[in-house]
């Protein structure tokens, strides 16, 4: 009994896959973190050049004479 306790102590297989998984979990959290972020910045942006685009004048680009 005590060798199978020194054996899993010092087993390290296990160790990297828990170390992959918490930086997988981190970079999924980061990134929907980041998600929010731009898109509700990007909605304004996107509302504002719509506002722009809507109320421009037609014909006001200059034409080649």
């Amino acid at each position: 009994m005590l060798k199978f306790i020194k054996t899993f102590r010092n087993d390290e297989d296990g160790a990297v896959t828990v170390d992959w998984v918490v930086l997988t979990a981190a970079v999924v959290a980061m990134a929907a973190g980041a998600y929010s972020l731009i898109s509700s910045n990007m909605t304004t942006a996107l509302e504002n050049v719509g506002t722009s685009l809507s109320s421009a004048a037609s014909g006001t680009f200059p034409t080649e004479e």
